[in-house]
Order: structure tokens, then sequence, then C-alpha cells
């Protein structure tokens, strides 16, 4: 049986092994907590924010500042609170108080994954905030990102859409194939291949045409003298146009002169003034225009000149007569053919014809 000083010196021997292996385990603790950021034994600043879905984020995921791991999340739970109704994932997380002075009470927290198929972790963004740095129970507003979830979602409509793409063609290809359509009858119906081969030939045939000269389009593209005439006529072209813009002749004139211009320019203000008084009933022609009763006159004054010219073609009265009478005709030209020979006659011999009779009382 042991003394009593060898079991003291055991249970010596005993502390000793665990104070050492106690403080080697807190010295490990120690360096590990450094190396990841985060110290065991420095005060931690807690922060929270919302989320409409925690996408797959755990506890001990870490927390990002611009890709730099400043924290990790402590807590994901559910909140019951109205106020966040609509975004009820309360995530908690602790984070280093050596990169307080780099988040923002307005920096906004997203989730982000690690690659396409890595773990969830807490992004932060402080990039466009400005504001003070955070405290304790702060809570950070939420920026929209894309989960994994959203872009399976996506890429399961965009399969779907590519799918329903993919058999339209084969639709559409076996319609070709068995001939039905446009491109169908143009791949299988050899008449409209006859037909396009002749067109191309004729296409052909014009081309050479045009190029032998041949034609209006061949003469156009070929004869010397029919572009020398095209370059006489803009050249006289261009002649008129310097000749208008210098004011030369008529249409120069009227482009140029100001005072036929302004001679234009009265003419059709009087012009105006004239239709004016017209329109308010001044004048003959706002008499006519206007006037009833002045109408009525000229419109009687054109029936009895009517009437007459009617009476004077049918003979009636005496202008009827004088006008459509032959008789009447005839009689004046006798009667002016006898006064003729009658003045004739005096002037040969006036004697045979003026006697004067002297009496005397």
């Amino acid at each position: 049986m042991p003394s009593q000083q060898e079991v003291k010196w055991s249970q010596l021997k005993v502390g000793v092994i665990v104070f050492v292996s106690v403080t080697l385990l807190c010295i490990l603790l120690f360096a590990m907590t450094s190396a990841s950021g985060m110290s065991v034994f420095s005060h931690k600043i807690i922060v929270h924010t919302y989320f409409d879905n925690s996408g797959g984020l755990k506890v001990g995921a870490p927390v990002d500042l611009e890709g730099v791991t400043i924290g990790e999340v402590t807590h994901v739970t559910i909140a019951t609170d109205a106020a966040h109704k609509l975004t009820p994932v309360k995530v908690t997380m602790k984070i280093d108080p050596k990169y307080q002075v780099d988040v923002h009470k307005d920096t906004t927290a997203s989730l982000s994954t690690v690659g396409v198929l890595g773990d969830t972790v807490l992004d932060l963004n402080s990039k466009q905030a400005n504001g003070a740095s955070i405290e304790t129970g702060d809570e950070l507003h939420t920026a929209s990102s894309g989960s994994l979830n959203d872009f399976i979602k996506t890429g399961q409509g965009t399969v779907q859409d590519a799918d329903e793409i993919v058999k339209k063609l084969g639709v559409i290809e076996d319609a070709i194939i068995s001939g039905k359509g446009t491109a169908g009858k143009l791949i299988g119906d050899p008449a409209l291949y006859n037909k396009l081969d002749d067109t191309a030939a004729e296409v052909r045939n014009l081309v050479a045409a045009i190029n032998s000269g041949k034609g209006s389009i061949g003469k156009l593209t070929h004869d010397d003298d029919l572009y020398n005439k095209l370059n006489d006529t803009a050249t006289k072209l261009d002649t008129i146009a310097t000749d208008l813009n210098s004011g030369k002749g008529t249409a120069g004139k009227l482009l140029k002169d100001e005072s036929l211009y302004d001679n234009l320019n009265s003419t059709l203000k009087h012009a105006n003034s004239l239709m004016a008084e017209a329109d308010a009933g001044k004048g003959a022609l706002g008499l006519l225009t206007k006037d009833p009763a002045f109408a009525t006159k000229l419109n009687n004054t054109v029936t009895k000149l009517d009437v007459l010219l009617g009476n004077v073609n049918s003979g009636k009265g005496s202008l009827g007569k004088f006008a459509t009478d032959d008789r009447v005709y005839n009689n004046l030209d006798n009667l002016l053919t006898s006064s003729n020979d009658l003045v004739k006659a005096v002037r040969q011999d006036p004697k045979k014809y003026l006697e004067i009779h002297l009496r005397v009382f």
C-alpha cells in the first residue's frame, strides 16, 4: 500500500497535468479564434437583420464585408411580430469590434452563396453607406439578391421555353419535309425550283443585256452621249438655279426683288379688303352675294334679256324682223343702191335735177 506522501505526489502530478492541459487548450482556442479574425476574450457587436427567406443560412455561417470575414451568424429564428410579417426570418450576427468603423448603420445585408453549390453566407455592403458606425442592437436593412433557388426556377422556366421552341421547330421540320408551306414547297417541289431557275436565268440575261449596253438601262450605263446630255441638263439646271439665286429673270425677281414682293403683298391686301367688303355686303359684288333683292333684280333683268333675245331670234318685233326677215334686208339694200345711183346721176348732170325759178313780184 502506497504511503501518504506518494499519494500526495501523485495528486500533485495529476493537478499539474490538468493545469497544463487547460492552459494549452485555452492557448489553442485563443489562437484559433485569432486566426478567424475574432478573439474569444474580445467584446462582440451584436446586430440583426430580417429576410423573407433564410436561403439555407445556418448558425455559424460567416459574415463577410466586401469579401472579408468580419463575424459570424449566431441565430436564425422566425420573428412573430406583425412589423416583420413580410420578412419573418431574423438573423442575428456578431461582428468583431475592429471592423466597427467599416460597418455603418445604413450598410445593407444580403444572402449569397460561395460558388454555385456552396454554403450560404451573409454578405454586407458598405460601398454606398455613409452613416454612423453600428452599435450593438442595430438593425441592418436588407438588399434584394437572387438566391440559388431563384436562379434554378429561372433556369427551369428557360428550359421549358427552350423545350417548347424545340417542339415547334420539330413541327416546322416535319411540315417542311412533307412539302407543306412555302419552305416545304421550295425544298420539295421541282416546279418551284424550275421557276426559280428560270427567274435566275432571266436575271442573268438582263444583267448581260445591261452590260452589253442594250435597252434603256444599258444605254444609261454605257452610252456616253446620254451621259453627256444628262450632264448638260444638270449644268443648265445649275445655271437656272444660279440665276434664280442672283435675282435674274421673272422668277429670280419674284424671289429676290423686295418691291415685287411688296406689290404682291399690297395686291393681296387689296384683294382681302375687297373680299371682306363683299362678305360684308358692300359694293356691287357684296350686294350680288348678300342682298337677295339685288340678286332678284339681276335675275329678272337677265330673264327679260333672255326673253328679248329669244323674240329677236324668233323674228318677233321690229328688231326681230330686221334680224331675221330677208325682205327687210333686201329692201334696205335696194334703197341704199338706188340712193347711190341717184347721187351719181346728180353729180353727173346736176342741171337736169336742179332748176332755180326766180319770180319778181
